[in-house]
């Protein structure tokens, strides 16, 4: 099946059409109004630096539901020494920066382009952003980030300088989301790392329901 082509017009195919690996369009831009209406239908931006904008809908899909966040019985000692000091929103910029010079000093290759990392900004300072902080002593030791629309999160990305941070920033995260009734975290991608901590695959049919019942698509499409 052809790749479809993005036009100027803020449109998605049908996100039922995905290739198997979920591959769904490339082009098009990263602006704000486009990456609504994409997050808002299951599909997200993926690609690399100097390549066309390639767009993504991964079926079935991987999320973690915030009540069933996995702490295990170590976590539950780090946490209860309060080494670690968790805030939300305090540093965006300081988070996406880290989620993408740790991925490059550790050789992994990255996604956070420039322009990427710009137009993430930009949601956020929209309020269709947050981010996670975790603090020792005043530094900035882990955290991640994501969309954040209507009762969805769509997680992004996330570091840690030291053992346990990104995890800690990940239970706190679900934490928050399940006291204000959101319904989901999208993973977007499996690791084994996120199934470790409750994550789990559902069928497209299904995360497309809890998709249209976390987000008012009228409010945000306009």
């Amino acid at each position: 099946m052809p790749i479809f082509k993005l036009t100027k017009e803020i449109i998605f195919p049908n996100p039922e059409l995905s290739e198997e690996d979920g591959l769904l369009a490339m082009g098009g831009d990263l602006s704000l109004e486009r990456l609504i209406v994409a997050y808002c239908n299951g599909i997200f931006p993926w690609y690399n630096e100097g390549e066309p904008i390639l767009w993504w809908c991964p079926k079935p899909r991987f999320i973690i539901r915030p009540t069933d966040v996995k702490i295990s019985k170590s976590m539950r000692k780090v946490i209860k020494k309060e080494e670690f000091k968790v805030t939300f929103n305090n540093d965006f910029e300081g988070v996406i920066s880290n989620c993408k010079s740790m991925r490059e000093i550790n050789d992994d290759g990255t996604w956070i382009s420039d322009d990427m990392k710009n137009a993430y900004i930009n949601l956020f300072r929209h309020g269709y952003a947050m981010s996670v902080e975790t603090y020792i002593d005043e530094e900035l030791v882990g955290g991640l980030y994501g969309v954040k629309i209507g009762k969805c999160f769509f997680g992004e990305s996330m570091f840690s300088k030291v053992s346990n941070a990104s995890k800690i920033a990940l239970i706190k995260l679900a934490e928050k989301l399940n006291n204000e009734d959101f319904i989901f975290i999208d993973c977007q991608m499996h690791t084994n790392h996120l199934e470790s901590m409750g994550g789990r695959f559902v069928e497209w049919s299904i995360f497309k329901d809890l998709l249209n019942k976390g987000i008012e698509l009228e409010k945000y499409m306009k």
